[in-house]
């Protein structure tokens, strides 16, 4: 029932800078689960599945970029200037990179498409790595979706927050809360 860490980062993104902003990150963690898809479609999430030490380099990669960027947010001065011409905002390239890495770096999704697309495999004619793609294609499409609401939906708050500067200190310790959340969720899951 409650969201999972993606949907938060993406409400994150899309409250503190618009929904251009969101909708950058949804495009590189939905484009994350293309090297998830592949990783599933070829085995390879078996092997990680299947070697816990490939696994926990996988799980402190992903944590440690996490903790990265909670301490890039500490460092920052936290006032938000949302007037046109004065957004202190990351461009849409770093944010697409951002949101790519975050996704890729999460062992926890290749798992789950490794746990769920076996149950829906829904030919006998076509190739598993075809219908593997398809499974992903459509996983993606879905989140795609619901990724771009919560942008969308998220982004029309931040006129509520041009009128309320003092919001930008606590949208500041919300990012840094939610990036070090994500990271010990990583770092305490299991397979």
């Amino acid at each position: 029932m409650s969201p999972g860490p993606d949907n938060i980062y993406v409400l994150m993104q899309s409250i503190s800078h618009g929904k251009n902003s969101g909708l950058a990150t949804v495009s590189g963690l939905i484009s994350g689960c293309l090297v998830h898809t592949t990783l599933v479609a070829f085995g390879v999430s078996a092997l990680i599945k299947e070697n816990d030490y490939l696994f926990i380099i996988i799980k402190l990669f992903g944590a440690a970029y996490l903790l990265y960027l909670a301490f890039k947010v500490f460092k920052s001065d936290g006032e938000l200037q949302l007037h046109a011409g004065n957004i202190p905002k990351k461009g849409g390239f770093q944010l697409f990179k951002q949101g790519f890495l975050m996704n890729v770096l999460n062992p926890k999704v290749s798992l789950f498409f490794l746990a769920l697309f076996p149950g829906f495999l829904f030919s006998d004619t076509l190739s598993e790595v075809t219908q593997f793609y398809v499974l992903g294609l459509l996983f993606m499409a879905v989140s795609l979706i619901i990724f771009s609401c919560i942008a969308i939906l998220a982004g029309s708050i931040s006129n509520y927050i041009k009128q309320h500067k003092h919001i930008g200190s606590y949208l500041k310790w919300l990012q840094i809360i939610v990036f070090v959340g994500i990271a010990v969720f990583i770092l305490i899951s299991k397979k």
